[in-house]
C-alpha cells in the first residue's frame, strides 16, 4: 500500500501517518531553545514576540489603533 494514498475508514478520506517523520523525546530534557534565542539580536527577539502576539490575539489593520478607555464626566457642584 502506498503511504501517500489516503485510507478510507468508514468511507472518509484519512491520510497516512509518516512514522519516519515522528520523533519521541523527553519533555524534561534540556533543549537548545535558550541558546537559540540568545543567539538572536534584541530586534529579532522583539519581532518574534510581536509575531506570536499577532498569531495569538489576531491582527486587523482596520482596528489596529489605541482604544479609548477613559471618558470624562462633569458633575454639578454643590
Amino acid at each position: 500500500m502506498d503511504s501517500r494514498q489516503p485510507i478510507e475508514p468508514g468511507g472518509t478520506a484519512f491520510p497516512r501517518v509518516d512514522r519516519s517523520a515522528v520523533s519521541v523525546g523527553d519533555a524534561f530534557a534540556e533543549s537548545d531553545e535558550k541558546a537559540f534565542w540568545l543567539a538572536k539580536t534584541p530586534l529579532e527577539r522583539l519581532e518574534a514576540v510581536e509575531l506570536y502576539r499577532e498569531i495569538a490575539f489576531g491582527y486587523d489593520p482596520l482596528t489596529a489603533r489605541l482604544q479609548r478607555v477613559l471618558e470624562s464626566a462633569e458633575f454639578p457642584l454643590r
